[in-house]
């Protein structure tokens, strides 16, 4: 006979239900009344509704145990019995007592009790309980070790108000705040220790650095310093560089050495890059990549020109509307030190964006964030343009976290909420630094404000300090102008430059400066300012006659503007690529008609590692229309620009004078020396070629003096116990005869 195994199991399984409903009556039964005793603050319906059940509700043995568990979890209980007997179900519980109030002693600094009170008072009017206490207080250990009071210690007393509550009473020992003594890179670490300490945040404590907190050893610091080394690393070729340890020793009481471990491993080459394109889209709508793939080929390996590439491959496909597909990308490492890497598109499920939330922000305005995403409710929901928008959050500078998280509606299908979860911090910044050197000292002092109002409007005001100068500015800046993504900036400034005593003249000048600002194509940008000056030049017995001349008031309109062209690797200290600049001003309204014109480069070569060279160009020309340029406006070589010669004293003379020219030229050739004492970690060597020339002179062309200037030397920069000392030794190759030459020049400056 043949068995229809299919009904078969269809009935076993109806005669398993059956069962398990007729035991399921049978041993559960209808909640009649509840009785809640022992509670002293919580109302009996409180209690109730923590039991999640209420008369009338089907209950057994699994619900009892249940309701013991939920009341548990609550915290407000130290101990619960239930019973139940005949449909009544009796609940006596002793609660635990409350936290009436938390108290701090043993800090002053209001910062610090700021953020700790902000903590404890998350537990007061809260259930006590040791455990949650307990960790409170490691919590509050490490915030205070993380800003440098690595040898804190807090006593932990409960204060009991004999009412079933207590106090909390946190008592500190704060100590001295760790500072950092000596930072050392040890290990296979291929870079000077001049340059990696360049590189991270800590600094090393000194006597003037009295402002700077990345003195102080933090944990937190610690890890951005290993990030930022890895990145490094990884930039200049280094793929497996590892970052093997940091360590902190005690060196006294509360000065510690930092010490980072690093093995660079060798370096890797790029060598064959492909871009995998599905029938579904035109290989023709990529093409440019391939050539850039092609040039990278053979270069040494960089984290940074990866994610560029990929950056560009999603831009491409945004722009042909391909908004539901991702790139990315593989690494496989071939032949020992080359590195093949193959990027893809993945295809995400199409979704929208329903809503995004934003919470966290108690200072900042809601449309400062929302004005820096570039995915708006309604959009397709795509992973490179929400991405690019938390980047751009997080690039304010603003915030201390910025956090994330999508998940899906529940009220529209295939749509995506989106909530942006931040954390404020002090966005208010205090910087001073002092230079002296053969060509005079320098004092400057600032304030910024990265947030004002909570508008992520930046004020920024700094007053520079020299033996001939002084010079003050005040700006406001809106980055993101009404989500144009142009800044919008209003500069006041005034400078006093007196010259009285060497040359017999003395220039006041004060305005205000009107401009804009914006990234035009990738790495082009464009600034554009009106402004509006007021000058006054004064002169005594000893000015020239042109300086006489011109004595008097002036009032100017102008209108300037400069194009940007930067290919650097990085901004800061680059290795390779270059960086143009034309700037032009022209006069609105002025008493002079004075034409401005000038033109900057620079160019970097990595031959190696250690092997930098790099070329630099200036040019400018000062013209006027309808008489001679003003003096204040007239060209000058800048020092740092022709070492060898005193600064100010090429070029054309009027009598005992030096009066700049109507044009000025200048090159420089340089190339690090490596190999040049290179054992000392703290001292960079360089070989340099400075050439110069000023010439022309509008009210007397006798005057004019159109001869190359040149001079070649050494300069070092040298981290010293003082701070970064700089110096060069120059000998002149061509000069003039009225110039005048300096060999030697230094500098030593530092911030605090």
């Amino acid at each position: 006979m043949k068995i229809n195994y299919s009904l078969f199991t269809k009935i076993i399984f109806l005669a398993l239900l059956i069962v398990f409903a007729a035991t399921k009556l049978v041993f559960s039964e209808i909640i009649k009344k509840i009785e809640v005793s022992g509670n002293d603050r919580l109302a009996k319906e409180t209690v109730i509704l923590f039991s999640e059940l209420g008369v009338n509700d089907n209950i057994n043995s699994n619900d009892l145990n249940n309701i013991f568990k939920k009341l548990f979890d609550t915290d407000y209980f130290k101990d619960i019995n239930i019973s139940f007997n005949n449909g009544y179900l009796k609940i006596n519980v002793i609660e635990n007592p409350l936290i009436q109030s938390v108290k701090i002693n043993g800090i002053k600094n209001k910062s610090i009790l700021k953020v700790i009170s902000k903590i404890t008072k998350k537990i007061e009017k809260y259930p006590y309980l040791e455990n949650k206490v307990s960790d409170q207080k490691n919590t509050l250990i490490n915030i205070v070790r993380n800003i440098g009071f690595y040898f804190a210690e807090i006593e932990t007393q409960v204060q009991d108000n004999n009412n079933n509550s207590v106090n909390i009473i946190y008592n500190f020992d704060l100590g001295e705040r760790a500072k950092i003594s000596e930072i050392k890179f040890i290990g296979n670490k291929i870079f000077k220790n001049n340059k990696l300490r360049n590189i991270i945040v800590s600094e090393e404590n000194r006597p003037w650095k009295f402002i700077t907190s990345n003195k102080y050893l933090n944990e937190n610091r610690i890890k951005l310093d290993i990030n930022l080394l890895k990145n490094y690393f990884k930039n200049k070729g280094y793929y497996n560089a590892l970052i093997k340890s940091s360590s902190a020793k005690v060196v006294d009481s509360n000065n510690f050495v930092l010490t980072f471990n690093i093995d660079s491993g060798k370096k890797y080459y790029f060598n064959n890059i492909n871009l995998e394109v599905s029938d579904n889209y035109k290989k023709e709508n990529f093409s440019n990549f391939f050539e850039i793939f092609n040039e990278l080929k053979g270069k040494a390996y960089s984290l940074k020109s990866i994610k560029k590439i990929i950056n560009e491959i999603d831009k491409a496909a945004l722009q042909k509307e391909f908004v539901f597909i991702n790139a990315n990308y593989e690494e496989k490492i071939v032949n020992d030190n080359k590195i093949n890497v193959n990027i893809f598109f993945n295809e995400s499920e199409k979704y929208y964006v329903d809503r995004i939330n934003i919470f966290g922000n108690f200072i900042t305005e809601e449309k400062v964030i929302r004005n820096t995403f570039i995915v708006d409710e309604g959009d397709p929901f795509n992973n490179i343009l929400f991405n690019k928008s938390i980047n751009e959050v997080k690039s304010k500078g603003i915030f201390k976290s910025v956090n994330s998280e999508v998940i899906n509606s529940k009220s529209i299908n295939n749509t995506k909420i989106i909530n942006i979860t931040v954390e404020e911090k002090a966005t208010g910044e205090i910087m001073a630094g002092a230079g002296t050197g053969t060509a005079g000292s320098t004092i400057t002092v600032g304030i910024k404000e990265k947030n004002y109002l909570g508008k992520g409007i930046t004020l920024d005001t700094n007053l520079t300090l020299s033996e001939d100068e002084i010079k003050g500015k005040f700006s406001v800046i809106n980055p993101n102008f009404r989500n144009t993504d142009r800044s919008i900036n209003t500069t006041i400034e005034s400078t006093s430059a007196d010259f009285m005593t060497s040359s017999g003249f003395k220039t006041t000048r004060t305005g205000l400066k009107l401009g804009t600002g914006f990234e035009q194509y990738e790495d082009l940008f464009f600034n554009f300012n009106l402004s509006a000056y007021y000058e006054k030049l004064e002169t005594s017995s000893l000015a020239s006659s042109i300086k006489k001349k011109q004595e008097g008031d002036y009032f100017e309109n102008l209108i300037s503007y400069s194009i940007t062209l930067n290919k650097l690797d990085q901004n800061f200290q680059p290795s390779d690529g270059y960086v143009t600049k034309f700037s032009q001003t022209f006069p609105i309204y002025s008493e002079d008609l004075t034409i401005e014109n000038s033109l900057t480069a620079s160019k970097y070569y990595s031959v190696n590692d250690s092997l930098i060279l790099s070329g630099k160009l200036y040019l400018k020309a000062v013209n006027s229309i309808d008489d001679n340029a003003r003096v204040s406006k007239r060209v000058y070589i800048p020092a740092y620009r022709l070492r060898g010669f005193a600064s100010g004293s090429i070029g054309p003379k009027d009598g005992t004078q030096y009066i700049g020219g109507n044009y000025g030229s200048a090159v420089t050739f340089n190339t690090t020396l490596p190999k040049l004492f290179n054992a000392n970690e703290n001292m960079d060597f360089n070989l340099f070629i400075d050439a110069a020339n000023l010439w022309h002179v509008d009210y007397d062309s006798s005057l004019d003096s159109n001869k190359i200037r040149s001079a070649t030397g050494i300069s070092v920069n040298w981290y010293t116990v003082v701070g970064p000392l700089s110096f060069s030794y120059a000998i002149p190759i061509s000069d003039a005869e009225s110039d005048e030459t300096e060999s030697f020049r230094f500098r030593i400056g530092t911030s605090f």
